[in-house]
């Protein structure tokens, strides 16, 4: 799968334009960081594609099981040390409407680390970087 971001900053301090085909989201820093704290900063953003991913693919498997449960909610914290270079997240899965039994919480879970923003996260990850210059 490939997936393809545009971000473009002009000069309003960190305030970032960023696109995924036709859909459009803001990317910005809090105010006492510099930004206007007029959208998701990065690490919010690297959070969020966590939790809605993990939803997702619950949402899949509940449906496919036919299961009676109406809202996942899922809550991320990820908390970034500097110094060790170690990154926890914290992801909190709840249900509302009819609660799973231990049998199902122990398969959701297996689910849940199966989600595709998990097993990126949790596996190697290369970046590599080309400048270009336009006209």
């Amino acid at each position: 799968m490939t997936v393809t971001v545009k971000a473009s900053l002009g000069k309003e301090n960190y305030y970032t334009e960023v696109t995924a085909g036709e859909n459009t989201l803001i990317t910005d820093e809090p105010l006492d960081k510099g930004g206007g704290n007029k959208g998701f900063n990065p690490f919010e953003i690297m959070a969020t594609s966590l939790a809605s991913c993990t939803a997702a693919t619950l949402r899949m498997y509940i449906d496919r099981k036919a299961w009676d449960i109406e809202k996942i909610n899922i809550e991320v914290e990820m908390e970034h040390f500097p110094l060790t270079k170690r990154t926890v997240f914290q992801r909190t899965v709840s249900f509302e409407g009819t609660a799973p039994d231990d049998e199902q919480i122990k398969r959701l879970r297996t689910i849940a680390d199966a989600c595709p923003v998990h097993k990126i996260l949790t596996n190697e990850i290369e970046i590599l970087t080309q400048f270009s210059t336009y006209d």
